[in-house]
């Protein structure tokens, strides 16, 4: 039987939830290589509970470093608008400050892994995330317009760099192959324990609404299933329903039948809490969010002559290898490039820019 953990709490004393999550869930982290993964989806105020608040980031960096881990590395990979601009992301919204050194940018380094042909034959990873030992995943307790809600599973899609988002939302086609497509992401590393900050929550068209509601909650559990299937009870939503749910109990990665689920706490539904379609529509059938998709899928870089030293910097720091230097000025390998911004960030000279 699966377990999960609702725990009543405030941003103020948040300690004493994310104590029981490792009381209830417990992992062994002494000289191990620890990932905290937070919900950094865009460059926003911690006020508007669009990203996994700083506080409970605060506190999950506090436990990890007193259990004494050989590593811990904070990072996340910004969402459809923010590609590349991870410290921007992190320092806009106070995840910056409450990772303090232990932040990295984990778009910068990445690594070729297979995936599902269906979709696409490969797909690329932050290099850390295959390396770290632990993963310890902070979702946000939010809706989305095309997953219906983002939780443990959704979370687990910020481990794709730059603009592959994009394009296996396009290479999905639809909202029922897009929730199957989450899960083969999510199954590239599957995170050892996930508490989700619910304590001020979203509702409505997210992951990006206005709609707050106060819920005064932290959950946690280790097995993403079972836990989404609690946050999708809590929002008024048959666990049974969503698609993506449907798809990781048939890959064998747990269940969503909550007399199979042990929860520690008291598991209420939301009164009257907004859902989106549950089709997906709010997404595949809005003509100006599928053009800022595709915009994002045509992107590459463009270098300014004039400012090009030729220095090389770009092709050594390219993830992919998606760069080489032809006659003098680097070129790009549209098939290869996934827009991560790495060759931008990286150029010493400023000669490089995403068209």
């Amino acid at each position: 039987m699966w377990k999960v953990m609702i725990h009543p709490a405030t941003y103020e004393n948040i300690r004493n939830a994310v104590d029981r999550a490792f009381e209830l869930f417990p992992l062994e982290l002494r000289g191990k290589k620890v990932l905290i993964k937070p919900n950094v989806l865009r460059a926003s105020e911690a006020r508007e509970a669009i990203v996994t608040n700083p506080a409970l980031l605060r506190a999950v960096v506090q436990k990890v470093e007193e259990m004494a881990p050989e590593s811990l590395v904070v990072g996340d990979n910004p969402g459809l608008f923010n590609y590349g601009a991870n410290e921007t992301c992190f320092r806009e919204t106070g995840l910056m400050d409450a990772a303090g050194k232990y932040y990295l940018n984990i778009g910068n380094d990445s690594v070729m892994v297979d995936f599902n042909a269906a979709f696409t034959p490969s797909m690329s990873v932050s290099r850390i995330v295959l390396e770290s030992d632990v993963i310890i995943s902070l979702p946000k307790f939010k809706t989305h317009g095309l997953t219906v809600m983002t939780g443990a599973i959704k979370n687990s899609y910020g481990l794709l760099p730059g603009a592959q988002k994009a394009k296996l939302h396009r290479a999905a086609g639809n909202p029922e192959r897009f929730h199957e497509a989450i899960v083969d992401v999510f199954k590239l590393r599957i995170p050892d324990l996930f508490i989700v900050d619910a304590v001020v929550g979203m509702e409505g068209n997210g992951p990006a609404s206005v709609e707050l509601r106060d819920i005064g909650l932290v959950l946690a559990g280790n097995n993403a299933v079972a836990l989404d299937a609690v946050i999708a009870t809590m929002m008024g939503c048959d666990p049974s329903r969503l698609r993506f749910l449907q798809k990781a109990h048939e890959e064998g990665l747990g269940d969503y039948d909550l007399s199979k689920i042990e929860i520690d706490g008291e598991l209420k539904q939301l009164e009257n809490f907004k859902l989106p379609p549950l089709g997906g529509e709010a997404i595949f059938n809005n003509d100006a969010v599928q053009q800022v998709i595709h915009s994002r899928t045509l992107m590459r870089p463009v270098v300014d002559s004039d400012a090009c030293t030729g220095c090389g910097t770009c092709v050594e720091q390219c993830p992919v290898s998606a760069l080489h230097i032809e006659e003098r000025f680097p070129q790009v390998n549209p098939e290869l490039c996934i827009t991560c911004f790495c060759c931008q960030e990286m150029c010493p000279e400023k000669a490089i820019a995403l068209q």
